[in-house]
């Protein structure tokens, strides 16, 4: 009907008007009921638009937006937009897209730049503090972190007791994570900062064989290997005398302290593997906060305990050993915080990888500030210990991210 050139009147007074491919024009002759006034017809014209056409067009028109929206997020990546993060933005044809948070490249490896070095500082404040007790600056740590974490969870209304299916692992959270602070500390007192701090740094390599035994997770033949030179570092490190002979070289006092610090340090090690742990079975049901008001609260109370059984309450002697106990709370919250964002924004794999810096670190605080130079036989076990650890987090890196690809 669309192709007549000319108007057709129709026996029944309707005729058709051509007009565009989009429309069809029906005109209706109302004819009056006298013959004589045949001109005096009463012309009304009703416009009726096809909606199919409408909707092929509109169709179209979304799909050619839909293609421009596709290939600006190929050609242009600060055009592209997601739909599961960030600020949900509307577009002409109507649906909603969620806008992708843009953050600055390598924002994620520079926060984890930053916890490192506050842990190191922590290792190395710990060092300087003299006449205190290791499980006193836990203590003091925890009650610091518990008066931070408080308005945190006032603030996003978790309460402080948590789910009630999850507060069995909270707690266990709590005593296991403690203790490794706890032991971490007592083994930066006993033995060169350095060798404390290769020891402690060995704790992914045992997260992978806890997970395993626990978590049924994934065990590969490199995790045998990764564990095997992790050993090795630390017997390298302790330099057991059946071993190594009476003679040995490298310690700060005398060898039982050096020993007791191993053994200390590599418990820690294992405590924080088992925190981890926990972690990942408690999964993301937990708020953050929550974990961290449990460690500091349980901390407090072990601590505090362990002092009066002890008998190691001390006042600190001067003001500056105050003001570096109050740092080492703050420098505790600052470095786990940035640990966090850079879990969030980076892979854990880089963000582990960044970590090793904790090492180098360690080694140029004790040749600067207590003037003491690495043995042959601690560089070769924070050599084992690191690749081993670089090992586990590159492997972690490859298999999520070819589970991901798959």
């Amino acid at each position: 009907m669309g192709d007549l050139t000319d108007n057709k009147s129709l026996d029944n007074g309707v005729s058709v008007v051509p007009s565009r491919k989009k429309d069809i024009k029906v005109v209706f002759h109302k004819v009056s009921g006298d013959d004589d006034d045949d001109d005096e017809h009463t012309t009304e014209t009703i416009h009726l638009q096809s909606k199919r056409n409408e909707e092929r067009g509109n169709n179209e028109e979304a799909r050619t937006r839909s293609m421009g929206n596709r290939l600006k997020g190929i050609f242009c990546p600060m055009c592209r937009r997601i739909g599961d993060g960030g600020d949900p933005i509307s577009t002409e044809a109507g649906g909603t897209f969620a806008k992708e948070k843009k953050h600055c490249p390598g924002l994620g490896l520079f926060y984890g730049l930053l916890a490192t070095v506050f842990f190191s500082v922590i290792a190395l404040l710990v060092k300087t503090i003299d006449g205190i007790h290791a499980v006193e600056i836990s203590a003091i740590r925890c009650f610091f972190q518990m008066l931070f974490v408080m308005p945190m969870l006032i603030y996003y209304k978790t309460g402080f007791l948590g789910p009630k299916e999850k507060r069995i692992f909270l707690v266990m959270r709590g005593f296991v994570g403690a203790n490794a602070m706890i032991l971490l500390f007592y083994a930066v007192q006993q033995m060169p900062l350095a060798d404390a701090t290769v020891i402690m740094f060995s704790n992914p390599v045992f997260t992978s064989l806890l997970a395993w035994l626990f978590l049924k997770e994934k065990c590969t033949i490199w995790d045998c290997v990764f564990t095997v030179f992790t050993l090795a570092g630390v017997v390298m490190i302790a330099r057991p005398p059946f071993i190594f002979g009476a003679r040995i070289e490298g310690i700060e006092e005398d060898y039982n302290s050096h020993l007791k610090g191993t053994i200390a340090a590599f418990g820690g090690a294992i405590g924080a593997a088992c925190t981890f742990v926990i972690l990942r079975k408690m999964g993301k049901s937990v708020h953050y906060y929550m974990s961290v008001w449990y460690y500091a609260v349980i901390g407090l109370i072990e601590c505090v305990i362990a002092m009066f059984i002890l008998g190691e309450w001390t006042v600190p002697y001067c003001g500056r050993d105050r003001w570096m106990l109050m740092l080492i709370a703050i420098l505790g919250i600052a470095g786990q915080t940035f640990l966090i964002k850079a879990l969030q924004i980076e892979k854990a794999g880089p963000v582990a990888l960044m970590r090793t810096l904790d090492v180098v670190l360690a080694f140029i605080f004790q040749f600067i500030f207590f003037n003491q130079k690495p043995t042959l036989w601690s560089l070769g076990g924070a050599c084992c210990v690191v690749i081993s650890t670089c090992g586990v987090a590159l492997r972690k890196w490859y298999s999520n991210g070819h589970q991901s690809r798959s």
